[in-house]
């Protein structure tokens, strides 16, 4: 999907950035529109934010192609002006988005342009990409408590919600009744 977007057209350069954010960090819409110039710290390659749904202080690591990708949106796209959010509308007056901002429009978008099909009645926006993140961290082993962190969770039983393991998934987490039975032993 990502390799679909148009990055030399300047709208784009902008939701490219967007995707990034979600889909490679799981930064939730919520953030991503209230972001501030203030909240890059491009000295220690970090997004520092106040999560709007938790309140929580959260510091996102800049990876290389989200830094690029934003360098390229700051320097080439974003409107003149003194608007201190990230995140603009390219026209005039060039408001930050609002509340009622549509960001599932961009995977849309992009998901019919890359080709990609999706069953009828899955969900599609950008929790998918949250979703997605979730579970590509666990099928590299990562912890339910760093995917909870990752995706911003106070609490772990909201990141099972994201993970989808499937069949394959649960053989993995499978226990041997023998060995829990005769390990007290």
């Amino acid at each position: 999907m990502l390799q679909s977007v148009d990055r030399g057209n300047p709208a784009e350069k902008r939701d490219y950035a967007i995707l990034l954010l979600v889909a490679r960090l799981g930064i939730r819409t919520g953030d991503i529109r209230t972001l501030k110039l203030r909240d890059l710290n491009w000295n220690t390659k970090t997004i520092e934010i106040q999560q709007n749904k938790t309140g929580s202080h959260v510091s996102y690591p800049i990876l290389d192609d989200i830094g690029w990708s934003l360098i390229d949106y700051l320097k080439n796209s974003r409107p003149n002006t003194d608007s201190q959010f990230v995140f603009l509308s390219l026209n005039t007056p060039h408001d930050p988005f609002g509340d009622n901002s549509n960001f599932s429009r961009l995977v849309t978008k992009y998901r019919r342009r890359a080709g990609i099909k999706i069953p009828q009645g899955a969900k599609c926006g950008m929790h998918s990409l949250r979703h997605t993140l979730a579970s590509t961290l666990l099928a590299q082993g990562t912890s339910l408590p760093v995917i909870s962190a990752i995706l911003g969770h106070l609490n772990s039983k909201s990141t099972t919600i994201y993970l989808q393991i499937g069949i394959d998934g649960l053989k993995k987490c499978a226990l041997d009744p023998e060995e829990v039975f005769n390990h007290g032993k």
